[in-house]
């Protein structure tokens, strides 16, 4: 008897009828019996397979044979581009069974929002911040909303897992579950990642029933067209990208906001039909970019890891990645979005605009050759997003109970950890700070917490992740996005000329109290702004760029010109690379090629301030050494370090507020104590001050 024979008749109707569905995915099927038994499950598929309705046929069919009424079903997004994609398929489904689907997050009017107040639907889609909201606002009644709450679908899990927003999505569905009075069911939908247990585990802790893994096959690796080539720079791969399947839809990932801006540009002037999309963009802006691209078929879409995250674009031909991911599981995602045809493969093509992300991306893609998938791993001790937590659970309940915390939040698995005193020492230390305050055990905001974080309804409060100061950009009445103010200093001549949306934009007038920049359309070409940082490459691929370095293998997928470059890269890099780490004098200058990752080199430089008073600057493969330290000084700096059994001596107070938010509102020392654990690789770190170390002249 087929999985499908058990879904409610009237959902097996519209299955066929309505929708014309022949049959369901094998996965599909595995999938409806976990659910129907109101069991845990994580889905792992790649993207575009058939996830969300692996989820859903079942949920509507237990809303149908049991007859669930009220808000039944949260369905959690990332970001509010799925919400609104995938309010528009589910709504479908939900009104052929006769049910309701709504969409509450930051873009949701106030009238809207009073409706579902008024009257819940029956699937609710939000992010865990605006379900925060309806969990403190003073227009909610959360315990006659979420009563009959009985199942959360968590889509893209692995983004959630792989930050604080996954510590603070499971708090706010423990303080859900409690006021539903019942264990809610959780189904975590997510891309190819390495240790699916592991997440069922960290998605379910503190439920009571059953969970498993629905894992189908990738397909073998040859089932992919994957091409790595290199262009030398930007606007090269725009000249390639204007040339190569002209007639077919080509979606091209950039890893920064300004190469897409970039690349947009250089695309429209070769006459492309060119869309951008990035999270500086306005809502408006971004859903302009997606209707057009969806509806069209000869053109180019420029996306961050925006588009990553199952976003339907429509039916896309080609995946294009300048330069490289930082995770074989990135890649996986973004090729994942083509193959969605009958007959037609999963592909990918790597343009690479520099030396190391040429070998970085020849090293990913042997990595993926070897079936190598990385791990997601949940940042560890959220001491911070503990405070952030008490803070809104006073703010929800009326004179808290202090010792009711256990209750509403402590069978998160970080949060049952902390039951060793460490909460005690956090809340003690917010009533010293008068954020809190006691009355016999019952808690209320203090003075302070009005004055840190009361402004707009405490609306920073309700949120773990720390937004860079930016400036509105608009067009007349229309919004057009948000720049960084350094994005004004760019052009010295005359007015600045930004980018946005692949097209300029000259500033008119700059309003530097209400943070908003005046412009208008500009033939000439722009340039915009935000502030990043190295992204920390993992020591296992750092590892694999040396073994790319060491080889003299060649790859089918590498083009001729990869493969040319590749050898020069190589004969260049050879001396860099040895038993251990390599220092390499070039004239002046010193550089201590570890290929250990940024994390573990941050973590030897901070070692070595302890010994040498000199500036020292670090990326994921090398650590660049002052230019006046004699070798023999560096040598015996190393020797004494390399019996170090304790962390270095790492100055963080200062630079807490930029790394955590609300970590100004933590003990001295368990905000040391997070950070370090964070920042810092001390095992392997050690291993690089431990292990040989040759020196060589370029």
């Amino acid at each position: 008897m087929a999985a499908f024979d058990f879904l409610h008749p009237g959902l097996q109707h519209h299955v066929v009828n309505s929708l014309g569905w022949r049959e369901l995915r094998p996965f599909q099927e595995q999938v409806i019996p976990v659910v129907l038994r109101g069991e845990n499950v994580v889905v792992i598929a790649p993207t575009a397979g058939g996830k969300t309705e692996a989820a859903v046929l079942p949920i509507f069919s237990r809303m149908l044979s049991e007859d669930w009424r009220g808000l039944s079903v949260l369905y959690l997004c990332p970001i509010r581009a799925l919400l609104n994609n995938l309010h528009v398929r589910l709504e479908r489904y939900a009104d052929l069974v006769g049910r309701t689907c709504a969409v509450w997050h930051g873009d949701t009017s106030p009238a809207e929002r009073a409706r579902i107040n008024r009257e819940p639907p029956d699937i609710l889609l939000t992010t865990p911040e605006s379900l925060e909201v309806m969990l403190v606002s003073r227009k909610t009644d959360p315990a006659a909303l979420f009563a009959q709450t009985r199942a959360v679908i968590v889509d893209e899990l692995h983004a959630f897992a792989g930050d604080d927003r996954g510590w603070h999505m499971l708090s706010v569905l423990q303080r859900v579950s409690r006021l539903a009075g019942r264990d809610l069911q959780r189904i975590g939908l997510s891309a190819t990642v390495g240790n699916p247990e592991q997440l069922l585990r960290w998605l379910t802790a503190g439920s009571t029933v059953a969970g498993c893994v629905v894992c189908p096959s990738a397909g073998p690796v040859g089932a992919a067209d994957v091409q790595l080539d290199f262009v030398g720079s930007i606007k090269n791969a725009a000249v390639v990208i204007s040339r190569l399947h002209r007639g077919e839809k080509r979606l091209v990932f950039v890893d920064s906001r300004a190469r897409a801006e970039e690349i947009g540009v250089e695309l429209k002037q070769l006459e492309v039909k060119v869309f951008v999309t990035h999270s500086s963009l306005s809502k408006e802006q971004r859903r302009l970019a997606e209707r057009a691209f969806a509806s069209e078929t000869d053109c180019v879409i420029v996306a961050t890891s925006v588009l990553e995250l199952g976003v339907d674009v429509g039916d896309l031909d080609r995946v294009i990645q300048i330069d490289a991911p930082s995770t074989v599981a990135s890649f996986l995602q973004r090729m994942g979005r083509t193959g969605r045809r009958d007959n037609a493969d999963r592909n990918c093509l790597f343009l690479a605009t520099d030396d190391l992300a040429l070998l970085q991306s020849a090293a990913l893609l042997g990595m993926w050759f070897q079936g190598f998938v990385e791990q997601v791993v949940p940042p560890p001790i959220p001491y911070h997003v503990f405070v952030q937590q008490i803070l809104t659970l006073v703010l929800q309940e009326s004179g808290f109970v202090r010792s009711d915390w256990p209750a509403w939040i402590g069978k998160v698995q970080a949060f049952a950890e902390m039951q060793d005193g460490h909460a005690d020492a956090i809340i003690d230390y917010a009533l010293r700070l008068n954020l809190l305050g006691d009355d016999g055990g019952r808690l209320h905001l203090g003075t302070e917490a009005e004055r840190r974080l009361g402004h707009r309804h405490f609306s920073e409060l309700l949120s773990v992740v720390t937004s860079a100061p930016l400036f509105q950009v608009r067009y007349g009445r229309v919004e057009v996005g948000f720049v960084h103010p350094l994005s004004f200093t760019a052009k010295k001549d005359g007015p600045a000329i930004l980018a946005l949306g692949g097209r300029g934009w000259r500033v008119t007038h700059l309003d530097w109290v209400r943070k908003i920049a005046h412009v208008e359309p500009a033939q000439e070409s722009g340039r915009s702004r935000w502030l990043g940082s190295s992204v920390p490459l993992s020591a296992k691929l750092c590892a694999a760029v040396r073994e790319v370095v060491l080889s003299t293998e060649e790859s089918p997928v590498w083009s001729r010109r990869a493969n040319d470059r590749l050898a020069q890269v190589r004969q260049e890099l050879l001396p860099c690379c040895g038993d251990g780490s390599v220092i390499v004098r070039r004239g002046l200058s010193l550089e201590w090629w570890t290929f250990g990752g940024l994390v573990a080199n941050q973590t030897v430089v901070q070692y070595l301030r302890s010994r040498i008073d000199l500036p020292f600057r670090t990326d994921n493969f090398c650590i660049r050494l002052p230019s006046d330290i004699s070798i023999e000084r560096l040598r015996r700096a190393i020797m004494d370090l390399r019996d170090a059994g304790s962390p270095p001596d790492w100055d963080l107070k200062d630079s807490a507020a930029d790394f955590l938010k609300f970590g100004d509102l933590l003990p001295d020392a368990l905000l040391r104590e997070m950070i370090l654990v964070r920042l810092a690789d001390v095992p392997r770190a050690q291993e690089i001050l431990r292990s040989p170390i040759m020196i060589r002249d370029a």
